[in-house]
């Protein structure tokens, strides 16, 4: 269970017990659907990333993997399909592949249970400790982390985003992990896996594309962690980091 690289034969056992195991038929999960406060929570967080990591956006190298991570995690989005499926596939997945294999999955479950945590927390402090409504200002948003107290979580959720992005570095690089997503494609289609194979796929090929991704992930955790440490300094103007030279293309 210590192999952290994929073999063919790990490849051509997944794909077989996936052919074989009933227990892998999809499952449709109705969603609830996002309470049009926390539609307004996630909009507002969204863009108040995409403004952080403006210059990331607009990269040709960097923009695909920054786009990712805005809309696959942090988007307003019923997510519960999705997350739903990744947590069947993990637990299939561990039965027949090395647990190296499937790490950054792994993590990526626990950034989003994370996440989802800490955004409930967060709406909940806005709505019910500050009297948000309709609308949102960073210094509402400031208060409601330090209402929420929760400055170790929030370290680890940017840890977590910095460790899923340099496990899917690592992936990429190994050829049977695209191979793999490629033979896989057309079953998980037909089977109705459509939104966790988007994911993985999107997620693989932004990190593909990005190549080495050690300063675009370095930059994401000095830019969020300068913020996060002056949200709970009480800095005037929390939400805002200097400008730098990124060197982001």
């Amino acid at each position: 269970m210590s192999s952290k690289s994929p073999t063919p034969q790990d490849a051509a056992n997944l794909l077989l017990q996936l052919r074989r195991r009933r227990e892998m038929s999809h499952r449709p999960v109705p969603g609830q659907g996002l309470s049009s406060r926390m539609a307004l929570f996630r909009v507002w967080q969204a863009q108040r990333l995409a403004a952080t990591h403006a210059d990331l956006l607009a990269s040709a190298r960097y923009g695909p993997a920054c786009r990712f991570f805005l809309d696959d995690i942090y988007a307003a989005k019923d997510f519960t399909q999705r997350n739903h499926d990744i947590e069947r596939m993990h637990r299939f997945m561990l039965r027949f592949l090395p647990a190296g294999l499937i790490r950054t999955l792994t993590l990526a479950i626990e950034l989003n249970t994370l996440t989802e945590g800490l955004d409930a927390a967060l709406l909940r402090a806005l709505v019910e400790d500050l009297g948000v409504s309709d609308s949102i200002t960073p210094q509402q948003y400031a208060q409601g982390y330090r209402v929420c107290d929760n400055y170790a979580d929030r370290k680890l959720q940017i840890d977590l985003i910095v460790a899923v992005g340099q496990g899917l570095e690592r992936l990429v690089r190994l050829p049977l992990v695209g191979l793999t997503l490629q033979l896989a494609r057309g079953p998980a289609l037909r089977g109705g896996w459509h939104e966790m194979q988007g994911f993985l796929q999107r997620g693989y090929d932004a990190f593909k594309h990005m190549g080495p991704a050690g300063q675009f992930l370095a930059l994401i955790q000095r830019r969020e962690m300068q913020i996060l440490d002056q949200i709970f300094a009480g800095h005037p103007r929390p939400l805002e980091i200097p400008e730098e030279e990124s060197g982001a293309r």
